[in-house]
């Protein structure tokens, strides 16, 4: 035996306060990859401390890069990275683990690393990684799901990013940086996240232009060097702010946030009749009626994203009226039977949810399928009447800093308590 965490809450309270923002989770993981391509110390700030930050650190460090971590700022020294070989104990814990693949064929030319894990959300495949560092020149061989990736030098060129992955971006911008020539990488994604990315890049030395674009140009250089940055804010911790403020009919001031990037969540929140006012960083929701249903569309940014669909779909299942929400992203909807669990009326069909609103949620004992569900589970039971608790909190550990505390700061009853 040994032990678990739960999240007890009791409902039915509004939110109401204000809290803060945490870097943002997506970015982070891309950003400490990067900075082990630099042949001296990098300095981040703004590092969010969830169990994924936690893990890429622990990969680095295996790999023989010297990291030190404190609070929410990091320090990264590249210049002793020395093993190619990414452990598969840690790897299988989360897909941008194999992030690792494209510092390391940058760096060492050679990179054995386990096809990665992470949230279950139907085919998330790294085929378009695999095709991406072979148009770079690599030699690539699957055994025993182990990626075994090969190259004297790389050499740049035009690759097509298949179904615009983010993913695929990251480590291909990664892998490019230090190659010779130049790289396009056309339907490339165009999220925040690689925007920051691009910008982190560059402060090292590196020539990225275009990231924001479907077009992403990278001018490979000889060698990067340490540099200093701040990673953006986290959008989906914020929309999720904003979703909870909404479902629980609260007041709430969400601050440290970029408002561009969550934009279709304002605008899918307006529509639903919650009233929201903009600040230059801040955002203010304030929910003094029950939401109307909306229809709504996950698409790759800046549309509204897939990893808000959960949250959004708990709102939506105490609407007044039906919400069609249509997932074109990843298989997510698993969840589902949990919130009807809660008294939640949805139907899921061909990657779509009819949710039918009702007047009021029950509490209930629910178990988190994945980071954003659990995130979903969390609204619900912020809702709902009486008292849910909530298992599989490590899921939501992987992707938001101290979101229980977050939520008692704005008067939620919500406690984390052991289970054996």
């Amino acid at each position: 035996m040994y032990n678990l965490e739960k999240y007890v809450i009791f409902g039915g309270t509004p939110l109401k306060g204000q809290v803060a923002v945490s870097g943002a989770k997506n970015s982070a993981l891309a950003i400490v990859t990067a900075a082990a391509l630099a042949d001296s110390e990098c300095y981040l700030k703004n590092v969010p401390r969830e169990s994924d930050i936690l893990t890429i650190v622990e990969i680095l460090r295996e790999l023989g890069v010297k990291v030190d971590y404190q609070n929410s700022t990091m320090r990264i020294d590249g210049s002793s990275l020395c093993s190619y070989q990414a452990p598969y104990e840690l790897v299988r814990k989360m897909r941008a683990s194999f992030y690792t693949a494209g510092l390391l064929l940058a760096r060492l030319g050679k990179a054995e690393v386990p096809l990665p894990g992470g949230c279950s959300l139907g085919s998330r495949p790294v085929d378009f990684h695999i095709k991406g560092f072979q148009a770079l020149g690599a030699e690539i061989n699957i055994e025993h799901g182990l990626m075994k990736a090969e190259a004297k030098k790389l050499v740049g060129t035009k690759i097509y990013i298949n179904r615009s992955s983010v993913g695929a971006t990251i480590n291909l911008m990664l892998a490019a940086s230090l190659a010779e020539g130049t790289t396009i990488l056309e339907n490339a994604a165009k999220e925040p996240e690689i925007v920051d990315l691009a910008i982190f890049l560059n402060s090292m030395g590196a020539k990225v232009k275009g990231a924001g674009t479907n077009v992403i140009k990278i001018e490979g250089v000889k060698k990067l060097s340490g540099a200093e940055y701040s990673i953006i804010p986290d959008r989906i911790e914020a929309g999720t702010l904003m979703i909870a403020a909404a479902i629980t009919g609260g007041e709430v001031l969400v601050t440290d946030l970029v408002p561009e990037h969550v934009r279709s969540t304002v605008l899918n929140l307006q529509e639903a009749g919650i009233q929201v006012e903009e600040g230059l960083s801040e955002i203010k929701i304030n929910a003094t009626e029950r939401p109307r249903s909306v229809d709504v569309e996950t698409a790759p940014y800046p549309g509204f994203p897939t990893d808000l669909q959960q949250p959004f779909v708990s709102l939506m299942s105490v609407a007044e009226g039906t919400s069609i929400i249509r997932e074109t992203i990843f298989d997510r909807f698993r969840y589902v039977d949990e919130l009807r669990r809660m008294g939640a009326d949805i139907k899921v069909e061909h990657g779509t949810a009819i949710v039918r609103g009702v007047s009021k949620l029950t509490g209930a004992p629910v178990e988190a399928t994945d980071l954003r569900a659990g995130a979903a589970l969390i609204l619900a039971g912020l809702a709902a009447e009486g008292v849910t608790e909530v298992l599989g909190i490590e899921h939501i550990d992987r992707g938001y800093e101290d979101f229980d505390g977050k939520l008692h700061k704005l008067g939620a009853r919500i406690n984390r308590v052991k289970v054996d």
